[in-house]
């Protein structure tokens, strides 16, 4: 078997339980690419070298029972990590290191993964509503296809070193478009998973009630790998909850709903011929669609005040503090700042719209999932501020955060050399559809298997 830097993770796990490849072979062979091409592209925050070196020779001398036993990874760099520096992005963290592992990070280590590197993100996961790519320790994290481009935020660092060949797999996070918009601008698949079925226990807290962490991956079929491993309930996070994961799907072919795109508004040609053929592709295998519409809501004005009021919240202290002027991006300072002001009763209407939200749980009744382009174009120019380039996620991605939908990005197309990103989500709990749906669209299409050259 021919392993490369892009082999998925079963391949992986083959080639090391037949002895063609030793996990220490791997760790160096990502670590190399880490020194060299991962830091061009400012996705490294912390290198963990002899940590890893360590984990990889445990790993050939004993047997586990994980597929992922032996496998190298590396994490988004709000996950505490023993000794290990973690910054969360932020000059103003620089020096922060944490005397215990997050548990994705205990659990993915007793499954016998390797972890290769933190993984840079944008400053505190962007929670000051930050409008340049810059706004990072490291400065921009650059596209895995296109150093002239953005990698997307705020799991940059997860998002291009996946697609760079760099690690076999990596964690990131979501409070809104975080895990999904690097999925998509990198070419990736990423795994958004129901709010609570993962646990947040030592990782930053931006959104204590949006909050989620996931898997990015190079298919379908590794993201449900991960998952299995990483989910679970934890005594140390009280949002995470019982009810076991089943990623094996019984059923008829999940119907798939079809929101209505503005494609001629965003002048978004190149990403209609590709939602297009995303369709076509999963109707000749006789999945049927469906429109459907959500209420009109505000839903993404409710996540707005959501996160800026439990965001300052949760880094009062810091943004009260001498190091606050540190961040890069001074609308990220301006935005925390602000942020502290926010009224309680303005708090409370989010919140209260969010129960209201609840009503368009409904479309379920008519569709098993939802297909919309995860944004309308490819990843945006790294030099410009958002004002300027930003377009809007397809397909209204509002509700699915907000209602703690899971959801799955993956690689739909190409434009101008850059991936294009999809994204199915799902009613709650009900991650099988998503990979269901997805890894069908993916045997029959080859856009998960490009790599940048």
């Amino acid at each position: 078997m021919s392993i490369t830097p892009f082999s998925g993770i079963r391949d992986l796990a083959k080639a090391l339980a037949a002895r063609e490849v030793s996990s220490v072979e791997l760790t160096e062979m990502y670590l190399k690419r880490l020194k060299t091409i991962g830091k061009e592209h400012n996705a490294v925050a912390e290198l963990t070298e002899d940590l890893a070196l360590a984990q990889a020779k445990k790993a050939d001398n004993t047997s586990g029972s994980s597929i992922l036993h032996g496998i190298p990874f590396g994490v988004k760099d709000l996950l505490a990590t023993k000794g290990i520096p973690t910054r969360w992005g932020s000059p103003g963290h620089a020096d922060q290191i944490f005397d215990y592992n997050s548990t994705i990070v205990q659990k993915l280590e007793d499954a016998g993964a390797v972890l290769l590197a933190k993984l840079e993100m944008i400053e505190l996961a962007g929670g000051g509503n930050y409008n340049v790519a810059n706004a990072s320790r490291m400065g921009p994290c650059l596209s895995a296809w296109d150093k002239k481009l953005w990698a997307g935020g705020s799991s940059s660092g997860s998002g291009a070193s996946t697609a760079l060949g760099c690690v076999g797999f990596s964690i990131g996070s979501e409070t809104s478009g975080s895990i999904v918009c690097p999925s998509a601008f990198n070419g990736c698949t990423g795994f958004r998973p129901t709010y609570g079925r993962v646990s947040r226990y030592g990782a930053m807290a931006l959104c204590w009630t949006l909050d989620k962490l996931g898997p990015i991956c190079r298919s379908a079929e590794d993201c449900g790998i991960v998952l299995e491993a990483i989910a679970g309930p934890d005594p140390k996070d009280g949002s995470t909850f019982a009810k076991k994961l089943n990623l094996r799907y019984r059923g008829p072919k999940p119907r798939i709903g079809l929101v209505k795109e503005t494609f001629k508004d965003s002048k978004a040609e190149v990403c209609e011929k590709a939602y297009q053929n995303v369709i076509e592709t999963l109707r000749k295998l006789g999945y049927q669609t469906v429109e459907v519409a959500y209420p009109d809501l505000p839903y993404n004005a409710a996540i707005d005040l959501i996160v800026n009021a439990e965001g300052a919240s949760a880094h009062e202290n810091f943004i009260r503090g001498e190091r606050f002027q540190q961040l890069q991006d001074i609308n990220q300072v301006a935005g925390f700042a602000a942020a502290l002001e926010v009224k309680a009763v303005d708090y409370l209407w989010a919140m209260r719209l969010r129960s209201e939200a609840l009503k368009a749980n409904a479309v379920w009744d008519k569709c098993d999932c939802i297909f919309t382009p995860a944004f309308y174009h490819r990843a945006i120019p790294a030099d410009q501020p958002f004002d300027k380039t930003w377009v809007n996620m397809g397909g209204d991605n509002g509700p699915s955060n907000l209602l703690g939908w899971p959801a799955m990005a993956f690689p739909i197309g190409f434009e101008d050399g850059a991936p294009i990103g999809g994204q199915i989500i799902v009613p709650t709990l009900r991650e099988d559809v998503c990979l269901k749906v997805v890894t069908d669209f993916q045997r029959h299409s080859d856009f998960h298997t490009k790599h940048p050259n």
